[in-house]
């Protein structure tokens, strides 16, 4: 059974004309982790916010573990753990009050709060008032407060955005880590190479509709160029020629090029995520 099960699902807001969510309908399982992508609009944060119980009134079916989040009742924020984009720490306390005051929320065994300041890199600041911390300090803490209790599944909102490169690497490993223990992870981004990096499955997301839905791999296979790049010198000069991918073990002018000249490198044509995203929706995810 998935962990996640949305079939037709529709959301309007009051007081506006056109619904937020037009119709999505896929399934989640268990240890995976599954990307949600598409620009400012399109309809991710109400659908997140319709799975994690903050929205009620949706159309079509909505079940995690099978029951609806908003017939789960406090139960449900026991085994479910979120990371928000924006932070919302109480700002005169530590960061280790902050993680006590949550974990003694939880009726179950949480993790021990100062070993996830260890994880994000924040031990050294352990002492430190959250008012004093910059905002990727303050998302890093947000991430660890939603690993606190051991959550099942997990709903991340942008976990890379405002870290530098060593930090988002850091957040990305533990993700890996999550999935490797068999827990699930729905990840909202805009982010391409975040989702690359970490999704099993990506969903592209555009008027509150699902336009694509597969692995990243066969997103970019399905929308490739059937072509190889070969970059070569000639005279010390760098130059480039495309073959057919198609028959190209029996190509005499690639044989002879990879043979007559010092080849530096040898590419597919392959689509990046973007590309995939910008020719099934029409539109760039800015």
């Amino acid at each position: 059974m998935p962990v996640i099960e949305v079939d037709n699902l529709t959301f309007r807001y009051p007081k506006t004309t056109a619904p937020a969510v037009k119709g999505m309908s896929f399934s989640v399982d268990r240890g995976e982790v599954f990307g949600f992508l598409g620009p400012s609009g399109a309809g991710k944060s109400t659908t997140q916010k319709i799975l994690t119980g903050l929205l009620t009134g949706h159309g079509g079916r909505v079940a995690v573990w099978d029951r609806d989040p908003a017939d789960w009742g406090s139960e449900y924020y026991q085994r479910i753990g979120v990371s928000f984009e924006l932070p919302n720490h109480y700002q005169k306390l530590t960061a280790l009050e902050n993680l006590q005051f949550f974990a003694s929320l939880y009726a179950g065994p949480t993790e021990h709060p100062m070993a996830l300041l260890e994880a994000v890199e924040l031990a050294a600041a352990a002492d430190t008032r959250v008012a004093q911390f910059s905002k990727g300090m303050q998302m890093r803490l947000v991430f660890a407060r939603a690993l606190l209790h051991r959550p099942e599944l997990l709903f991340l909102d942008e976990p890379t955005s405002g870290l530098d490169p060593v930090n988002a690497r850091r957040v990305k490993d533990i993700v890996r880590e999550l999935r490797g223990q068999g827990r699930t992870v729905f990840l909202t981004t805009h982010d391409m190479a975040t989702a690359e990096e970490l999704c099993d499955r990506v969903a592209f997301v555009v008027d509150g509709r699902i336009a694509a839905l597969d692995t990243p791999t066969e997103h970019k296979v399905s929308r490739s160029r059937r072509t190889v790049r070969v970059t070569y010198r000639n005279g010390g000069r760098l130059e480039h020629e495309d073959f057919p991918l198609d028959g190209l073990a029996d190509d005499e002018n690639f044989r002879s090029l990879t043979s007559e000249h010092h080849v530096e490198a040898l590419h597919s044509q392959e689509a990046t995520l973007e590309d995939v995203f910008i020719d099934v929706t029409g539109r760039s995810l800015a």
